[in-house]
């Protein structure tokens, strides 16, 4: 049996972290490990977190739920401790606000991973779609960038084409790429062009589940962030796939937004 571990990072996320809770706890998946890194929070995150814990000594079928509590040096730095105290096959990462799109989501990858695969020949990489959702939780629109068919390393020339919520990674070869922390608001892109490269050397497959995985809060740290993100994207981008391809894939962008306009 596939078992996940889904990773929560917090910090002064008591508005927005009941939410993504209890997306986790709706899950009808029994083999989940729910890793919440908390970054001592001084707000009411740590009430929110102790009250998701007692509800789930109550239910039938109880996830492990793993709380780590100790200062980090930000976002990126706590997801790279969750990286190496997962124990699950798969990791994702689904941060306070984001949330699964339905209560069948891990019940529906699993039975795909299972149904097609070898159980010593795992893809290296799960993926699939994401909605934009308000912080009531209501839909705002499909992703715009859609996951391609077959994804690649150089499929992220195009930008972020699966959203980091929607990206599953083997926890054997995550642990090999950790988050670098030179990197404040693109760690995540720079993370999946890493783990992608690591997957196409070892020839293992990418698995499209071709499903709505993930329901986007889309005020995150990137969003108001959103000019000096593209900056460090752009950097990113020119490192792995050089200068030349990433002033063109940035000219298309333009292009593009004017069109879609």
């Amino acid at each position: 049996m596939i078992r996940f571990t889904v990773a929560t990072v917090t910090y002064n996320a008591g508005a927005t972290i009941g939410s993504t809770l209890q997306s986790v706890a709706r899950q009808t998946y029994e083999a989940v490990e729910h890793l919440i890194i908390d970054g001592c929070s001084n707000d009411n995150t740590m009430a929110e977190i102790h009250r998701y814990v007692e509800h789930n000594t109550d239910v039938c079928h109880p996830h492990a739920i793993v709380l780590v509590r100790e200062p980090d040096n930000g976002l990126y730095d706590a997801m790279n401790k969750a990286l190496q105290q997962a124990k699950g096959d798969y990791i994702l990462f689904l941060n306070a606000g984001d949330s699964f799109h339905d209560a069948e989501v891990l019940q529906q990858v699993a039975k795909q991973i299972e149904e097609r695969y070898n159980p010593n020949r795992r893809p290296a990489v799960i993926y699939g779609e994401t909605d934009l959702v308000d912080k009531e939780g209501r839909f705002l629109r499909h992703r715009r960038l859609k996951a391609p068919e077959r994804l690649t390393a150089r499929s992220f020339l195009q930008g972020m084409l699966v959203c980091h919520q929607s990206f599953y990674v083997r926890c054997d070869i995550a642990r090999r790429e950790i988050y670098d922390l030179r990197y404040h608001f693109s760690a995540d892109y720079d993370w999946c062009i890493r783990v992608l490269k690591r997957a196409e050397r070892r020839e293992l497959a990418r698995h499209n589940t071709h499903l709505i995985l993930t329901d986007y809060l889309a005020e995150g740290m990137t969003t108001r962030n959103h000019r000096r993100s593209l900056m460090e994207r752009f950097r990113l981008m020119a490192h792995h796939y050089g200068w030349p391809a990433a002033i063109a894939a940035h000219c298309w962008f333009v292009l593009r937004a004017v069109i879609l306009r």
